[in-house]
């Protein structure tokens, strides 16, 4: 059987881990946060690519209609 007095000392010891605890997990979950932030404008950045790459596409595909009549079949 346990005596109060080491009840009291384990509960204060479970007490401090328990605080330390949610300090670290509180830690964690700002770094999840600003990951996630970050994820978001990196996901942002990369659509914007994704549409000027479409473009650039579109363009390079109304150039190459244009020069192809030029293009003999002996320089394709």
């Amino acid at each position: 059987m346990i005596d109060s007095e080491t009840a009291a000392e384990i509960k204060r010891h479970f007490n401090v881990v328990a605080k330390g605890l949610r300090a670290d997990i509180r830690v964690v979950i700002e770094g999840v946060a600003a990951n996630t932030d970050r994820l978001e404008g990196v996901e942002t950045r990369l659509a914007g690519m994704e549409v000027r790459l479409n473009m650039v596409e579109i363009e390079l595909g109304g150039l190459k209609a244009m020069i192809r009549p030029f293009i003999t079949r002996s320089d394709a």
